[in-house]
């Protein structure tokens, strides 16, 4: 019974880290496939309907899925719908349009820290000190990407775009460990549904709100497809399911990747030149998740449930 516990263990493990990977290397494929679209679509449009097509990607298999809900599990996810995949990406966006490109890149990586200090203030994940190493190594590497150590003379300078830029990572953070807590509940693919469907709906409420026109090139649909059903609908997939396998922290570690992946998408589909830099942090990172998933570097196994619920 013993050694058929411990397989089924590894091999949830094992299916976790696949699955960060994957997600990782879907949201990762965003930049390029949205490069061709981005500068013709406003992005809280494009944001919208690229979470409601994901809803209706997943509808099938959420309609397979019996799955009830508590009130507790009820109120987790609309605060996760509305965190992560509304207030978010409107207060992402609406920094980026008040600060530079290269301050929101340098500065959207406190998503990491942010998910990691709720993970280990309130949601009974642990690090040892060589955890604490591994993730400074993959924070590095994530700012080298972000600026191949080229920093701005505004990024110190706090102003108004900066503040919402860390209070959107700030709401990911929050939506990243309240769905470890939910992902243990409630089907993956009916919770990418409802969270989806619920966020593109809000985001829509705004574009008319702000009356946003809502023109769309035919010649743009399969690409906002392609962008709505991987780099949305199946790195979220991918994410909850690594999310209820290795916990919170190894999860956002690995789905950090997604920088390095962008690198390489961007390098194979729009022949954008991958430097020194890149390589050395790209180094860095794979050693920093490396120490970090080794047994010494967390106390014990996660929680699949915390902060009172």
């Amino acid at each position: 019974m013993g050694k058929d516990f411990l397989k089924q263990q590894n091999k949830a493990a094992i299916m976790g880290y696949i699955s960060a990977i994957l997600a990782s290397a879907l949201f990762g494929s965003v930049p390029a496939i949205a490069k061709p679209i981005i500068s013709n679509v406003n992005v809280l449009l494009l944001s919208s309907i690229a979470y409601l097509i994901s809803a209706l990607t997943f509808t099938p298999i959420a309609k397979r899925a019996k799955t009830s809900f508590t009130k507790k599990e009820c109120i987790i996810l609309i605060i996760v719908a509305v965190c992560g995949a509304s207030l978010a990406p409107y207060l992402y966006f609406a920094g980026l349009n008040q600060t530079s490109a290269s301050d929101t890149s340098l500065l959207s990586n406190a998503e990491i820290a942010f998910t990691v200090l709720l993970a280990l203030l309130f949601f009974k994940e642990r690090l040892k000190p060589i955890g604490f190493v591994a993730m400074g190594l993959v924070l590095f590497g994530v700012v080298i990407i972000a600026t191949n150590l080229e920093f701005s003379n505004t990024l110190f300078q706090i102003n108004a775009g900066h503040l919402l830029i860390l209070a959107a990572t700030a709401l990911w953070a929050l939506d990243n460990n309240l769905s470890r807590i939910i992902s243990t509940k409630i089907d993956t693919g009916k919770l990418v549904q409802l969270k989806s469907a619920i966020g593109g709906a809000i985001l829509l409420g705004i574009v008319f709100i702000l009356h946003i026109p809502f023109s769309v090139n035919p010649a743009q649909i399969p690409y906002i497809v392609l962008l709505s059903t991987l780099g949305f609908g199946g790195s979220l997939y991918f994410f909850l399911q690594s999310l209820k396998r290795i916990g919170t922290i190894r999860t956002i570690v690995i789905f950090s990747m997604s920088s390095v992946f962008g690198l390489i998408f961007a390098g194979l589909i729009l022949q954008e030149r991958i430097g020194a830099f890149q390589i050395t942090a790209i180094v860095i990172m794979l050693t920093g998740i490396y120490v970090l998933n080794r047994k010494e570097s967390m106390r014990g196994k996660p929680e699949p449930h915390g902060f009172g619920f």
